[in-house]
C-alpha cells in the first residue's frame, strides 16, 4: 500500500474513523506509521496485588471477580467498577467513561493491567488503568505473553489498544514501501537503525532499549533534515544578489538626536549590525530578538529610514491588523520630520503620510496606495504578512522587516519583487523580529542561516512587574485586588489554557479535568465575580475580523492620549464608559498582540500548563507604562517540577534564561516546540546536547558540500520536500 494514500484505504477505516484520525493530524498511511508512542507501559514486571503501595505505578496479572457499569449522574459519565484477584489477594479497578469495557471484560477473563495505585476511603483501587487481555493463547501481544506496551496519543474512541491493532495491520501490508531517506554515511556515523527495522521498534520494542534506540533515530532524523534546509537556504543566499545600500552616519545621528529618549547600548549595537547587513552585496537574514517592550520597533526604524533615504522602497509586515496600526503610528511618529511617504494597508483601513503633510495622516483608497507602490512613490509600506498574496507590486524593493515570523524564504521574498522593473535576479534584505526567546541550542539549530541581534536590556524607567504565585486559597483576594486597580481605572487580562470545555470523559483522560477555559472562565467572572464590570473573551478560533475589534477596543483603554497612559496620567476620567472593557478573558494569543499601557494586571490560570518562555510573553504584556504592574501566576499544581518551574519566573526577568531554563526544568518533549517555533518534538529531544546538535550540522555539511543539489540523494531531497511542507520553519 502507497504511504501517501489516504487514511479511508485502510480496511476498516470508514468516514467516521476517517474523522477522528483526522482530529491527531493522521489522513494518509505514512502519518498512520508516524504516529508514534507516548510512553510504553511495562508488563514484564508483576507486583502480587497484596503487596500494592499507594501513588505507585504498577503492573498485575489476575482474574476479573466482578464487573459492572452504571450512571454516574453528577459526573454525566459512565462508571465501571471491578475486582481483579490474583493468589495473594484482590483490588478494586475503576474506570470513568468507558463504557464499552464491559463489552470487552468478562467475570473469569485473566488480564494483565498497569496503573497508579490509588487511597480511598474503603482501600486501595486501580484509577482508569490500561489493561490486555489474555487470549487462550496467553499473549495480548500476538507474540510475547509479557512485555512493553506503547501507549499512543489518543482522541475519543481511538484507543491505544486499537491504534496498536490498526498499526501493526498497516505495517504487514506497507512494509515493502517504507524507503531509507538517511545518506548511508549519516546512518553508520551515528550507529541508527534502518528505518524498517526502527519503525517496527518504536511501535512494537523487544526492549526498552530497543524503543530508545528507534527514538534517537527519528530524532536525529528530523535534526538532520532540519539542518540540510538551514544549510541550503543559506547557500542560496549567498548565490543571490542583493542591492547594496550604504550606511549614512549623519543621517542615522539626525534620527536618533530627534528621539525622545536615549538608545541603549544593546540598540545601538543591533542597529549597527543591521545597518553593516545592507552594505552587502547578497541578501541577508537577520532576527533581532528582544524582550516585549525593549524597543525593536525604533531598531528597525533605523534600517528603514536608512534604506528609503539610499532610495530603495522598504516593506514592514506583522501578524495582526491591530499590529500593523500600531506601527504604523510608531513609525511615522518617529520618521515624519524625515519627508518620507509612508502607508498602511490592512485592507479594513488603508492610510497614508505624505512627505508633504507634515507628519499627518489621510486616508487613501487601496488602488490608489498600490499605483503609487509599483511607481516607487511609497518609501515604506506597513501591512500583515498577507501582503505577501496580495496585488502589491513594489518598483525597487531593498528592505523587508517582518514582525514574529522568523522564516521568510527567498522564494517569498522574491514574491514581493514581482513587477519591480529590472530586480528579478536580485533579493531584498530581510529583518525578522520577535519577542520570543529562544534558547541557544534552538537558534544553532533552526536559525543556523540567520544572524542574531539580542536587545537584552529594557529602557530605562520600565518599572519591575511585581510577579506572585497563588494557590487556590489566595484567589478571592486577587480578585478583590483586580477590583481595585479597575476602580483606578486601569484595565486587566485573564489567561486560560483552553478555549472551551471537552467532555468530562476527555477531561478526566486527559489531565484537564481542572483547568480553566475562557469560555467557562468568561462566563463564572461575568455573573459571579464581576456582575458590574465589561468582560470581554479572545480566542483563535475568533473569525479575524471580531479579533480586530476586541482587540483594538480593549487596547484603546480609556480613551486618554497612548503618551498620557504611559506616562501614567490620570485623563481617564472622560472615558467612554460604554465602550471600555475592563478584563479581557484571553489565550494565549495574545502573547504576539497588543500594546496595552493602561492594563496593569495580568492574571495567567493554571500557570504550570504554560512554558517559562511563554509565561514569561504573557507577563510582558503589561508594564509597558511607568505605572507598577503585577502578575498573578494559579496554580493548583504541589509538584516540585512545577514549584521548580515557578519559582525560576519569580527570580528571573530575562526571558532568554528563562527559555534555557526550561528547556533544562521541563524537558524538551514538554516544550511546545511544534506550537513555539514549527520544529518536532522528538528533534528537540537531542537540543539540549550542543555537541550532538554540531556533530549533526556538520554532517549535513559534508553532504551538501559534496552534493549542493542533492543529485546523488535523490530520497533525501524528496523527503526533505515532503518534511519542509509538514513542519513550518517559522
Amino acid at each position: 500500500m502507497d504511504l501517501s494514500s489516504p487514511i479511508e484505504k485502510v480496511p476498516r477505516i470508514g468516514p467516521t474513523l476517517q474523522k477522528r484520525f483526522k482530529k491527531l493530524g493522521i489522513k494518509t498511511i505514512k502519518d498512520l506509521i508516524y504516529h508514534f508512542p507516548q510512553r510504553y507501559e511495562d508488563f514484564s514486571n508483576f507486583s502480587k496485588i497484596n503487596s500494592l503501595i499507594p501513588k505507585t505505578n504498577v503492573s498485575i496479572r489476575g482474574k476479573i471477580l466482578e464487573i459492572k457499569s452504571s450512571l454516574a449522574w453528577r459526573k454525566r459519565m459512565t462508571l465501571t467498577k471491578a475486582i481483579i484477584g490474583d493468589k495473594s489477594g484482590a483490588v478494586k479497578i475503576v474506570w470513568f467513561g468507558k463504557p464499552y469495557i464491559t463489552d470487552n471484560l468478562q467475570i473469569g477473563d485473566e488480564v494483565f493491567m498497569t496503573g497508579k495505585v490509588s487511597q480511598g476511603k474503603k482501600g486501595l483501587y486501580l484509577n482508569n488503568p490500561s489493561y490486555e487481555k489474555i487470549t487462550e493463547s496467553g499473549s495480548p501481544f500476538d507474540s510475547k505473553i509479557i512485555g512493553l506496551m506503547p501507549i499512543y496519543p489518543e482522541t475519543e474512541k481511538l484507543s491505544s489498544k486499537w491504534l496498536r491493532g490498526i498499526i501493526r495491520q498497516v505495517l504487514a501490508i506497507s512494509k515493502n514501501n517504507l524507503q531509507e531517506i538517511l545518506p548511508e554515511s549519516f546512518l553508520k556515523e551515528f550507529n541508527l537503525l534502518p528505518l524498517p527495522k526502527a519503525i517496527w521498534q518504536i511501535h512494537f520494542p523487544d526492549s526498552l532499549e530497543s524503543a530508545e534506540k528507534s527514538r534517537k533515530r527519528f530524532a536525529l532524523e528530523e535534526l538532520f533534515l532540519i539542518e540540510t534546509f538551514v544549510l541550503k537556504e543559506r547557500i542560496k543566499l549567498l548565490q543571490t544578489k542583493a542591492h547594496q545600500i550604504p550606511m549614512d552616519v549623519p543621517l542615522i545621528k539626525r534620527f536618533v538626536e530627534s528621539l525622545a529618549f536615549k538608545l541603549t547600548n544593546a540598540q545601538r549595537k543591533s542597529a549597527w549590525q543591521i545597518l553593516k547587513d545592507l552594505e552587502k552585496s547578497h541578501p541577508t537574514n537577520r532576527l533581532l530578538e528582544g524582550e516585549v517592550g525593549s524597543g525593536k520597533t525604533v531598531v528597525a526604524t533605523i534600517a528603514a529610514l536608512n534604506t528609503a533615504k539610499a532610495g530603495f522602497q522598504v516593506a514592514i509586515m506583522a501578524p495582526t491588523e491591530i499590529l500593523t496600526k500600531q506601527h504604523f503610528k510608531e513609525v511615522a511618529k518617529m520618521l515624519f520630520k524625515f519627508k518620507l511617504t509612508i502607508a498602511l494597508l490592512t485592507g479594513k483601513e488603508d492610510k497614508i503620510m505624505a512627505k508633504k503633510l507634515k507628519g499627518e495622516m489621510i486616508e487613501a483608497s487601496r488602488k490608489k496606495i498600490l499605483e503609487k507602490c509599483i511607481k516607487g512613490e511609497i518609501d515604506i509600506l506597513i501591512g500583515t504578512h498577507a501582503l505577501i498574496q496580495d496585488k502589491v507590486k513594489f518598483k525597487n524593493l531593498g528592505l523587508v522587516i517582518i514582525d514574529e515570523q522568523h522564516r521568510f524564504g527567498i522564494e517569498q521574498r522574491a514574491r514581493l519583487c514581482r513587477g519591480s522593473g529590472g530586480q528579478a535576479n536580485e533579493i531584498p534584505h530581510l529583518l525578522s523580529m520577535t519577542a520570543t526567546p529562544i534558547p541557544r541550542s534552538l537558534a544553532l539549530t533552526i536559525y543556523g542561516d540567520l544572524d542574531l541581534s539580542i536587545i537584552d536590556e529594557l529602557p530605562v524607567g520600565r518599572r519591575k512587574i511585581i510577579t506572585k504565585v497563588v494557590q487556590p486559597k489566595g484567589r478571592q483576594k486577587v480578585y478583590d485586588f483586580i477590583k481595585n486597580q479597575i476602580d483606578l481605572g486601569k484595565q486587566a487580562f485573564i489567561i486560560c489554557p483552553r478555549i472551551e470545555s471537552q467532555t468530562t470523559t476527555y477531561k478526566i483522560q486527559s489531565g484537564w479535568k481542572d483547568v480553566k477555559t475562557v469560555s467557562e472562565e468568561t462566563e463564572r467572572l461575568s455573573k459571579e465575580i464581576f456582575p458590574d464590570l465589561k468582560i470581554a473573551m479572545l480566542h483563535g478560533r475568533m473569525k479575524p475580523k471580531e479579533k480586530e475589534k476586541i482587540m483594538s477596543a480593549f487596547a484603546k483603554g480609556y480613551g486618554g492620549s497612548s503618551e498620557a497612559l504611559r506616562e501614567g496620567g490620570r485623563d481617564f476620567l472622560a472615558r467612554d464608559k460604554k465602550n471600555k472593557i475592563d478584563i479581557l478573558v484571553a489565550t494565549s494569543v495574545i502573547e504576539v498582540g497588543i500594546d496595552v499601557p493602561n492594563a496593569s494586571v495580568m492574571v495567567i490560570e493554571s500557570a504550570d500548563r504554560f512554558g517559562l518562555a511563554q509565561l514569561h510573553q504573557l507577563r510582558g504584556r503589561v508594564g509597558r507604562s511607568s505605572n507598577q504592574s503585577y502578575c498573578f501566576l494559579f496554580t493548583d499544581s504541589s509538584s516540585q517540577k512545577t514549584r521548580q518551574r515557578l519559582e525560576a519566573i519569580l527570580k528571573s526577568e530575562d526571558g532568554f534564561e528563562l527559555a534555557e531554563k526550561d528547556l533544562e526544568i521541563r524537558g524538551p518533549g514538554e516544550f511546545g516546540g511544534k506550537k513555539q517555533w514549527g520544529i518536532p518534538d522528538l528533534a528537540m529531544t537531542s537540543l539540549k546536547d550542543f555537541a550532538l546538535v554540531e556533530k549533526v550540522k556538520q554532517s549535513a555539511k559534508a553532504i551538501l558540500e559534496k552534493d549542493p543539489h542533492l543529485k546523488q540523494q535523490p530520497l533525501l531531497k524528496q523527503g526533505l520536500k515532503k518534511f519542509q511542507e509538514k513542519v513550518h520553519f517559522e
